[in-house]
């Protein structure tokens, strides 16, 4: 049987879980039977509940799961924590087969695979897999790096600019550009800025929006030296906020892997944002642009040090879309010139 379209649903439920999983990652699953028919699916939502998503997906299927096949996104756990290990919940519901995408590199949590077979359950994995490590790519990293994903995003005017020379900079992109920014936000489980963003702007943080389901704003984290006023609103109770008091980007790892976030939104200005591009911390470039230039103002990167055509840091294209004119383009970045 072609398990293509199965796991093109799981992959697309695991993205439902984005912003709500953190430190764990996202998971998809969905239950077939022999004629192919969806009897249960589901994702992790840890906001609402510890189960994972296969745990979901059984609990829905209830008896029909006996004899049927678990697509899901990542190999079922072999672990126990805050919920016993998945194998054993799929092999005790009578589930015949498992297919997977991506292999856990969780070691922690490896080993579902071998632990269903012995259960006596038909184990198939790679089904999709750079399709669902793509959507998983925050929590992947995060166990490779053991540090969190960073996405920067930023909104320049086609000149790469992000204010003008007064300093102005409302409103660059477009209103649909900016609610789009909101969706970016909810996903993330935590927002970066530095002490000067704080100082200029006084940013709230929060995703502005109606966003069913989720319980809790993503982490406020805030990075620098500068003395920022106690009244900046990211000190508000609308999400808890982290203070690190430091330019030792070391540091700013260190305490957010104290807090178990696996994808941090940069909404930096350029010297902190290149201060991470240049020690390879950045991973994502998100692009708002708008079609307008300036000449003059702040560029939304500074000097990191390429002098020469030679130098210049290559980005991996990912995809662009307009909106309403403005062009939202999502890069890669090698880290590497």
């Amino acid at each position: 049987m072609d398990y293509t379209v199965a796991m093109q649903r799981a992959i697309s439920l695991s993205l439902q879980g984005l912003g709500r999983t953190s430190p764990n990652p996202i998971v998809g699953a969905v239950i077939i039977n022999s004629d192919g028919e969806v009897v249960g699916e589901g994702f992790h939502d840890r906001m609402s509940s510890p189960d994972h998503a296969e745990v979901v997906a059984l609990k829905m299927a209830g008896t029909n799961a006996n004899g049927a096949t678990m697509v899901v996104t990542l190999e079922p756990c072999n672990h126990t924590g805050v919920t016993g290990p998945c194998s054993n919940a799929i092999a005790g519901a009578g589930i015949s087969k498992v297919v997977f995408a991506v292999i856990d590199p969780n070691k922690k949590a490896a080993g579902g695979a071998q632990a269903l077979r012995d259960l006596g359950v038909q184990v198939e994995s790679g089904v999709l897999e750079s399709q669902a490590a793509s959507a998983n790519r925050a929590w992947l990293t995060k166990i490779e790096k053991s540090r969190p994903f960073f996405t920067w995003k930023v909104a320049t005017t086609l000149d790469g600019k992000i204010a003008a020379l007064d300093g102005s900079s409302q409103w660059i992109s477009n209103e649909k550009s900016r609610n789009d920014v909101q969706l970016l936000r909810r996903q993330a489980d935590a927002i970066l800025v530095g002490t000067n963003t704080v100082i200029t702007d006084d940013p709230h943080l929060i995703p502005r929006g109606d966003f069913p389901g989720f319980t809790t704003n993503p982490l406020r984290v805030v990075c620098g030296e500068q003395e920022i006023p106690t009244t900046s609103k990211i000190f508000d109770n609308a999400a808890p906020t982290l203070q690190v008091k430091s330019k030792d980007l070391g540091i700013l790892v260190a305490e957010l892997n104290k807090t178990g976030v696996n994808q941090v939104l940069v909404e930096a200005g350029p010297t902190l944002a290149t201060a991470m591009l240049n020690q390879g911390l950045m991973d994502e470039l998100v692009m708002y642009q708008a079609p307008s230039l300036l000449g003059q103002g702040k560029s939304f990167v500074a000097d990191f040090g390429a002098n020469s055509i030679d130098q210049k840091m290559v980005l991996d294209h990912i995809s662009s879309e307009v909106i309403d004119g403005d062009v939202k383009s999502i890069y890669v970045v090698r880290g590497e010139k």
